[in-house]
C-alpha cells in the first residue's frame, strides 16, 4: 500500500511539473551523450592502437621517372632495389618482415580500399610508386630505417605509418578532452535544472507537505517523491543519450562505412553496453545528490 502512495505521488508531482521534468530529461541526455561520446572516442583510440602498432609498416619509395626530389635524377633500377632488399635483410631482427608492392599492386590496393570513393578517379597506375613496406619487430626503431635508407640511391622517400596515425590518435584525444569539459558543463547545469525542479515542485506541494507534517511523516517519507521523480528524468535522459549513442557510432561506423581501411579496428554496440551502465550509474548519483542536499537545505522539516 505504501508503495502504491508513493507512486501515485511521484506521477502527480511529474504530471504538475511536467515542462521542468522535460527539461531535466534533456540536459541529462545532452550532457550524458557528450560524456558518453568522449569515453567511447578514448576508448576508439586505445582500440585502434592495439590493432594497429602491432601491424605498423615503414614505405620505402622507390624514385619514379616523375620525382622531383633530388635524390632521384632518374627512376630507380633493378640493381639499387636489389642493394635496398640486401640492406633490409642485414637489419634483422629489427626487420620482421618485407612486403615488395609494385606500381600495378599499389594502383590494385588503393582501388581496393576506396572502390566506392570518388578518389579512385584521380589515381592512375603509376601515380602511386613501387616500394618496399617493412614491418618492424619494435615500431619505436623508425629512426634506424630512416637514417639508412633516406638519401639512399634510388629512394625517393621513407615514410612512417606511426606518425600518420599519431596524428589521427591525437585529434581523438584532442576530442575526448573537449567533449568531456562541455559534459561537465551541461552536468553542472543539468545539476542546477535538478534543484531548481525540485524546489518548485516543493513549493507546489506545500499544503500537502504541511499535511504530512501533522499526521508525522518522517523525513524520509516526504522527501521520497521528490528524490524518486528526480531519478526517474535523470534515468529517462541517461536511456535516450544511450540511444543518441548506438545511432551515433552506427552511422560512423556501421554497416555502410565497411569498405573503409580501419573496419577492423573500430567501436561497437559492445563497447556503448561497457559505457551505458557507467551513465546509468552516474545519472542515479547525480539525481541521489542534487535532490538530497536541495531538500535539505529548502525543505526543512
Amino acid at each position: 500500500m505504501r508503495l502504491r502512495f508513493l507512486l501515485g505521488d511521484v506521477w502527480v508531482g511529474l504530471r504538475r511539473n511536467l515542462s521542468m521534468a522535460i527539461s531535466v530529461v534533456l540536459v541529462t541526455m545532452i550532457s550524458l551523450f557528450l560524456l558518453g561520446l568522449g569515453l567511447l572516442a578514448q576508448r576508439q583510440a586505445d582500440v585502434m592502437k592495439g590493432y594497429w602498432y602491432d601491424r605498423v609498416q615503414v614505405s620505402i619509395f622507390m624514385c619514379t621517372k616523375e620525382s622531383r626530389d633530388p635524390n632521384c635524377p632518374t627512376a630507380v633500377t633493378e640493381d639499387q632495389k636489389a642493394n635496398i632488399r640486401a640492406q633490409l635483410d642485414q637489419l634483422k631482427p629489427l626487420v620482421k618482415d618485407v612486403f615488395y608492392e609494385s606500381e600495378q599492386e599499389a594502383y590494385d590496393r588503393f582501388a581496393e580500399q576506396f572502390r566506392d570513393t570518388p578518389l579512385i578517379g584521380n589515381i592512375a597506375v603509376g601515380d602511386i610508386p613501387q616500394s618496399f613496406r617493412v614491418q618492424l619487430s619494435d615500431p619505436s626503431k623508425y629512426d634506424v630505417i630512416a637514417s639508412t635508407f633516406e638519401g639512399a640511391p634510388g629512394v625517393d622517400s621513407v615514410t612512417d605509418q606511426k606518425k600518420v596515425l599519431e596524428k589521427l590518435f591525437s585529434i581523438l584525444n584532442k576530442f575526448t578532452r573537449y567533449a568531456v569539459a562541455l559534459a561537465i558543463v551541461m552536468v553542472v547545469c543539468a545539476v542546477l535544472l535538478m534543484a531548481t525542479t525540485i524546489r518548485q515542485a516543493a513549493f507546489s506541494r506545500r499544503r500537502e507537505i504541511g499535511i504530512m507534517r501533522l499526521v508525522g511523516a518522517s523525513n524520509m517519507a516526504i522527501r521520497l517523491p521528490f528524490i524518486a521523480e528526480t531519478i526517474i528524468a535523470a534515468v529517462v535522459g541517461a536511456a535516450m543519450a544511450v540511444g543518441l549513442l548506438f545511432a551515433a557510432v552506427r552511422a560512423l561506423v556501421g554497416d555502410n562505412n565497411r569498405n573503409v581501411v580501419l573496419n577492423q579496428a573500430t567501436i561497437g554496440a559492445a563497447d556503448i553496453w561497457h559505457v551505458a551502465p557507467i551513465l546509468g550509474a552516474m545519472a542515479i548519483v547525480l539525481a541521489i545528490l542534487t535532490s538530497t542536499i536541495t531538500l535539505w537545505r529548502y525543505l526543512r522539516v
